[in-house]
């Protein structure tokens, strides 16, 4: 389960858009930033994605990637070119190619490196449907199939492309829009497949064009419900819609962290075997199996974008750091995978998520203020250099990523000492003892 935002320059505090967007996948399933540089091919020459193989184009865009550690594709990230894409999974009617295809990470990682705008994005994706399809197991812990959905933005455009197999709608952005685990686009939309209202009429879920709409008639109807994605979906737009002020990125940090199933002073992970939130903490199955795996809030003005990465689990217990196109990517320790390792930046924060969780409310307060303090000082150095050169954007995100992996040593040995004043549920904690078990915990 995941959860994209956008909103336009004309909403943003820095007169440029925001991007935001959450991914939720399974517990022990590591996520990790990789940058790519911009590459030239030979004709005949193929990239190997998660499960196919398809012809390459003759250059591709550098990109930064936020994605799971096993995938070829990305959840989220951005080009060279200021273009971000997050996905969502969506659930419908129509059957899952469980056998190859391109998945939606895939998608989105082929749009990124081929595409200049958002619009561009868009058609990549729609073409690449058209000519190999969709599918394959997308789950780490458990076998997981779906279709997806789209949030492509730019430095001045945004498109939102939902699919069902190879029929899909796109609508064209015009203001606030998010996107969740649930097909949005209705009866209206700008672009859309050739059989789009020819193929539901003729399965009788509709009658005609005047009856139909693409969410009623695709979606299926109960996955989307325990999904939630439509419960999240108006979250967050309300929460951006009522804001009373011009956003910026420290609000849609705020949002990714954000419990719609308690106020931050009597929430708990523990509590609940449905009802997904913006920031995810996995539960009792079967419903809420997944958390947040990692976090990404984008900044798109002309020139270098800003981009604000977690780079581990559960925003509402992490700290976001900054990473510039131009200025690199900086040392996050040792690969992860989905076992534990000492020497990975994101197993290091998984550890202290892990430790939170045992008594939420009182080991987030342990650190909660030391945190919001740091990462004030980050979007302040980062303002400072925004148009400077790349050897200070790199200097400034390589220092906080290092700081933020000295605080998190500091806090992990501070919470776990902390006496646990209120503990979990005993199914809770007895399916939290099964992810560290798996993960060699």
């Amino acid at each position: 389960m995941c959860d994209t935002v956008y909103v336009p320059a004309d909403r943003s505090k820095i007169g440029a858009p925001l991007f935001a967007k959450n991914s939720d996948r399974d517990p022990n399933e590591a996520h990790l930033l990789e940058m790519h540089p911009a590459g030239k091919y030979a004709p005949g020459h193929e990239v190997k994605c998660t499960y196919i193989s398809i012809p390459q184009v003759a250059q591709t865009n550098a990109v930064l990637l936020a994605k799971p550690f096993w995938i070829w594709g990305a959840e989220m990230g951005a080009n060279e070119h200021g273009v971000v894409i997050g996905n969502e999974a969506v659930f419908t009617r129509i059957p899952y190619q469980k056998q190859g295809g391109l998945t939606g990470m895939d998608l989105l990682r082929l749009a990124l490196e081929r595409a200049a705008t958002a619009e561009e994005a868009m058609h990549t994706i729609a073409d690449l449907l058209t000519k190999h399809g969709q599918g394959g197991n997308c789950g780490f812990l458990h076998p997981f199939y779906y279709h997806n959905s789209f949030l492509i933005a730019d430095t001045k455009d945004a498109w939102v492309l939902e699919t069902a197999s190879s029929h899909w709608a796109a609508e064209h952005v015009r203001g606030i829009r998010t996107i969740s685990n649930a097909l949005s686009i209705t009866n209206h939309w700008d672009l859309a497949s050739a059989d789009l209202v020819h193929h539901a009429v003729e399965k009788g879920w509709c009658k005609d064009r005047t009856d139909f709409s693409f969410a009623a008639c695709y979606s299926d109807p109960l996955f989307t419900f325990f999904g939630d994605g439509r419960g999240r979906h108006t979250c967050t737009t309300t929460e951006l819609l009522s804001a009373n002020k011009q956003i910026q990125a420290a609000d849609l940090m705020a949002l990714m962290r954000h419990h719609r199933r308690g106020a931050a002073t009597s929430y708990s992970p523990d509590k609940g075997l449905a009802g997904a939130d913006i920031c995810m903490h996995a539960a009792v199955g079967p419903v809420r199996i997944n958390e947040t795996t990692g976090s990404m809030v984008s900044e798109l003005t002309t020139g270098d974008q800003l981009h604000w990465f977690t780079a581990s689990t559960a925003p509402c217990t992490g700290l976001y750091k900054p990473v510039w196109f131009n200025g690199g990517l900086p040392f996050q320790g040792v690969t992860p995978t989905g076992r534990v390792d000492a020497e990975s930046d994101w197993w290091l924060h998984e550890r202290l998520h892990r430790a939170v969780i045992q008594d939420y409310r009182h080991r987030l307060e342990l650190y909660r203020d030391e945190r919001d303090a740091i990462e004030k000082e980050f979007i302040h150095q980062a303002e400072q250099v925004s148009g400077g050169t790349q050897k200070k954007k790199a200097e400034i995100s390589t220092a906080c990523f290092e700081r933020g992996r000295v605080a998190e040593h500091a806090w992990l040995k501070k919470v776990a000492a902390a006496e646990i004043t209120a503990g979990t549920g005993f199914l809770y904690h007895q399916t939290r003892m099964k992810f560290d078990k798996l993960a060699g915990l």
